[in-house]
């Protein structure tokens, strides 16, 4: 029979879980309205994020409360790790929002013909942010070893992606506003791949209690 701090730690993995259906659809949803220029769901986006601020305050309020009755240890680091993956969660809302902002002031001025890998970046980010939330649902530690390394070709397509639009902005002086909020896109999508990296390493710390952070795992090649 299940106890109640069972019960309860249940219930902190189901809200987790729950946030992550929000950023992952936060994320999606300002994608696409970047690339369909769709300022209502560009406002819709922005308009959702104070779920996932709630959610995380939500989960705060558990972790505070419960840290001293959580008595086995890999209780202690699914409480401790919860908090750590929701703030991640919540900021990845925040970039989220920030593209779904420069979406709606991009569809208010002429289309520029950015030629960059934004598409691809956003891909790659999502899948990132897809893998991690699967590897911690599914207590896969090699599921989330594997996003690790793709956080470095993300990196690569951003830092491209700057060098282009800086030349597209001396090149086109008169378009300048709206290769910058390119640039202020990719960076977040760069972000979201980040705090995909880093749900990942908190996932492998729960399930291993390894901390991997700072061991070169990210530049490990994937296995075949």
């Amino acid at each position: 029979m299940e106890t109640h701090i069972e019960a309860e730690l249940h219930g902190l993995r189901d809200k987790l879980i729950v946030m992550a259906g929000h950023a992952k659809a936060a994320v999606n949803d300002a994608v696409q309205a970047l690339s369909s220029r769709d300022g209502e769901l560009a406002r819709r986006v922005v308009e959702n994020d104070r779920i996932l601020d709630e959610i995380e305050m939500e989960i705060d309020d558990f972790v505070i409360q419960h840290l001293t009755k959580a008595p086995l240890a890999t209780d202690l680091r699914l409480v401790t790790q919860a908090m750590k993956i929701s703030q991640n969660l919540e900021r990845i809302g925040d970039e989220a929002t920030k593209i779904a902002r420069r979406s709606h002031d991009l569809h208010k001025e002429p289309l520029v013909n950015a030629k960059i890998e934004l598409p691809r970046m956003a891909e790659l980010a999502m899948d990132m942010l897809a893998d991690a939330v699967n590897a911690f649902n599914n207590r896969d530690s090699a599921l989330a070893r594997s996003v690790l390394p793709r956080d470095k070709e993300v990196d690569r397509l951003n830092k491209q992606n700057q060098r282009t639009l800086t030349q597209q902005m001396i090149d086109n002086p008169a378009s300048i506003d709206s290769f910058l909020r390119l640039i202020d896109a990719s960076k977040s999508l760069e972000r979201i791949a980040d705090h995909a990296t880093n749900i990942a390493e908190d996932v492998v710390y729960l399930c291993q209690a390894e901390d991997i952070r700072h061991s070169g795992a990210k530049d490990a090649p994937l296995s075949t």
